[in-house]
């Protein structure tokens, strides 16, 4: 690993352990604004990270980092910082973005409490950027809002009330509001002209908090629609603190545009793409772009729905559906400063993300014009490429040979799935692991018996596997499927955190996530503080000033 890219000034100020340079803060602070490619990386589990980190700070838990540093950071000489809580984590994952070819990282020395000391600002949360966006532009375009009572009220005295959910489906699918729309926020422009919206009518975007409703509901005055519309204060947590039930299992959907109702979505997302000067460009502006991916960043990223996705995809794309990248962009690009070409075929969600994402801070966005015109499309999901993990021989033993195995008291199951789907159902006995902390993993799981691996994930199973062969010197085995194949073979299952190996520090507690609570009391009084936590981001995004967001609405 080369020293870490830096101006000789920036080189006197920091100081080198090994190969891997440790910067301060300020040094970092300055680099945060000198406008080059950076990309700060923290390798906490999500559990830990969300509790105290760094406003720009990307969650790539150790874990993880080998399958997901891929695409987050694409070029392999990008300025890396790496962040933590000064517990060994940062030097951990350097070693690892070494052994993948990564050319330039430093380490903040003494993680996020050294930030801190030096008074500047440390955030809590999940994509703290993205949400602190959605507050933003409450405040800055002063977006309506209704309360859930208020709505209820609407509802119950006959209003035309249109009500359109603005989360993936399987959100959606999990809970909704009585009679609302499934109509993901990328695509609200898209697909409105094909619901039943009269004069009267009263259109209500809702989430399960407030980023995306804000978002959606935004993204419809922009367009220019004409009808009285609202974000649902709260969404979902604010519609059961009500008081008010909930569906669950609804699959109604908005329907996909056709002919002139097309036209109209696409005529309404140019005007807004235009006032935010998003723009389009062609294929050779896009080759020109390539060609320089060795010194810039390029993220190609294709903003239809998974089913448009797998049907067919440009082979040099990433998935990243429109609905979550406008709040969450930091769970598809790390690097800031990068360029972004959004991909649509019918340009609508492209625009309309785009004119969001110049915005929130992301300025060298542009939409691909024609983007499968000439290119050999691909289809289904890419699968993960990881040097070595196809040369990793771990045998496999069946859902069916590992039940006689457990009946026979002959193996210990360690179980690498999140700690949520653990706790709501895993093999009986199975121990719950994360990867990262196998160390201490194999000092707590029994010493008499060979292991059996399994988990959600097939490539972090095998990365596991192989990791716990080397530390324990036991035979180690894959459960072939994983736990997906023991359900489908109908064995018996546990549930509840009865084995824990390690800590389930893996997720980071979100009220809407309601396997995470015990009870009502304790769910409502998450989700206030995760609602006035939303609240008071403007406040704290000012006083950080690391992060500028731009496009006032024009009077």
């Amino acid at each position: 690993m080369v020293v870490f890219a830096m101006s000789p000034v920036q080189a006197a100020q920091s100081v080198s352990v090994g190969e891997v340079a440790r910067i301060d803060a300020a040094l970092l602070k300055d680099m945060i604004s000198d406008g080059k490619e950076l990309a700060i990386l923290d390798p906490r589990e999500e559990g830990v990270f969300g509790k105290a980190h760094l406003l720009l700070a990307i969650n790539v838990p150790l874990s993880k980092l080998e399958l997901r540093v891929g695409r987050l950071v694409p070029r392999k000489s990008t300025r890396i910082v790496l962040t933590d809580a000064a517990d060994g984590m940062s030097e951990r994952a350097a070693l690892k973005l070494k052994e993948l070819g990564y050319t330039s990282v430093a380490i903040l020395d003494g993680g996020y409490h050294t930030w801190q000391a030096a008074g500047y600002e440390v955030f809590s949360g999940m994509s703290v950027p993205g949400k602190a966006f959605g507050e933003w532009i409450a405040v800055t375009y002063d977006t309506p809002t209704i309360s859930a009572e208020d709505l209820h009220k609407a509802i119950q005295a006959g209003q035309h009330v249109l009500i359109l959910d603005s989360r993936p489906a399987n959100e959606y699918f999990n809970m909704n509001i009585p009679g609302s729309t499934n109509c993901p926020v990328s695509e609200l422009v898209y697909r409105l002209p094909e619901l039943t919206v009269k004069p009267e009518t009263f259109i209500v975007v809702n989430c399960a908090g407030r980023t995306r409703s804000l978002i959606g509901a935004q993204t419809l005055i922009n367009t220019g629609v004409k009808n009285k519309v609202a974000a649902l204060r709260g969404g979902t947590m604010a519609w059961q603190m009500a008081g008010f039930e909930l569906e669950h299992g609804s699959t109604r959907h908005a329907p996909e545009p056709w002919g002139k109702n097309l036209e109209q979505a696409l005529e309404r997302a140019q005007k807004v793409a235009d006032r935010f000067q998003v723009k389009t460009i062609d294929s050779k502006t896009l080759d020109a772009f390539k060609a320089e991916s060795d010194t810039r960043t390029l993220y190609i990223i294709d903003v239809r729905t998974p089913d448009e996705f797998k049907a067919g995809h440009r082979p040099d794309s990433e998935y990243g559906w429109g609905v979550q990248i406008v709040q969450g962009i930091d769970r598809y690009a790390a690097t800031r400063n990068a360029r972004i070409v959004l991909v649509d075929n019918q340009m609508v969600r492209a625009l309309m993300t785009a004119s969001w994402l110049v915005q929130a801070g992301c300025p060298e966005t542009f939409v691909l014009g024609d983007p499968f015109s000439g290119v050999l499309l691909e289809t289904g999901t890419r699968p993960l490429k990881l040097p070595g993990l196809e040369k990793m021989e771990l045998t496999r033993v069946d859902a069916a040979e590992l039940n006689e195995l457990i009946k026979q008291n002959k193996v210990t199951v360690v179980d690498f799935a999140d700690s949520l789907s653990y706790k709501t159902s895993h093999i009986p006995g199975a121990w719950f692991a994360i990867r990262s902390g196998l160390g201490e993993v194999v000092k707590k799981l029994p010493d008499a018996s060979p292991f059996v691996v399994t988990g959600d994930d097939p490539n972090l199973v095998t990365l596991a596997a192989a990791d716990l062969t080397s530390l324990s010197g036991k035979p180690v085995r894959i459960l072939a499927g994983g736990n997906a194949a023991w359900r489908k073979a109908n064995l018996p299952l546990s549930k509840g955190l009865e084995k824990l190996a390690s800590e389930p520090e893996d997720i980071f507690r979100m009220p809407f996530l309601w396997g995470h609570f015990e009870n009502k009391k304790e769910f409502e009084e998450a989700a206030n503080d995760y609602l006035n936590w939303e609240l008071q981001l403007p406040a704290q995004l000012e006083r950080a000033a690391e992060l500028h967001f731009s496009g006032a609405p024009q009077k």
